[in-house]
């Protein structure tokens, strides 16, 4: 049977007998199932930071003090945004299961993953 490409963008490709990432690469023919997941960055520490700032603003005695807690909350308002869920592709095989490929862009990992669920199919 000759090896059919379903995607390839960058450092990834898959094919019915092979997923390639990088450097490492993947029988398919050992792959039982693909799936998702996902790590929250903890956000637990840019919230604290901005209450001390909001605190500074109000408690504060100095018009010195009330203008770092404001520079605070903005820089905490900014680390909160830049931070990013990262997506996840686990391979499952009867050798147990691996993360394979890891991106902020959920897209992205979908669209791996339909491709490799597909050359799952293919393979029959």
């Amino acid at each position: 049977m000759s090896e059919i490409e379903f995607y390839r963008n960058g450092n990834v490709s898959i094919s019915n007998s092979r997923f390639i990432v990088g450097t490492t690469t993947y029988a398919m023919n050992g792959v039982t199932s693909v799936k998702r997941g996902q790590n929250e960055p903890p956000k637990a520490a840019p919230i604290v930071v901005g209450l001390i700032g909001v605190v500074m603003v109000f408690a504060a005695s100095t018009l010195l003090f009330k203008g770092i807690g404001v520079l605070v909350v903005l820089a905490c308002i900014a680390w909160f945004k830049s931070l990013k869920t990262e997506y996840l592709v686990f391979l499952n095989s009867s050798s147990g299961e691996s993360q394979a490929l890891a991106s902020t862009d959920k897209g992205y990992i979908d669209q791996v993953i339909h491709n490799l669920n597909e050359a799952i199919i293919h393979r029959g």
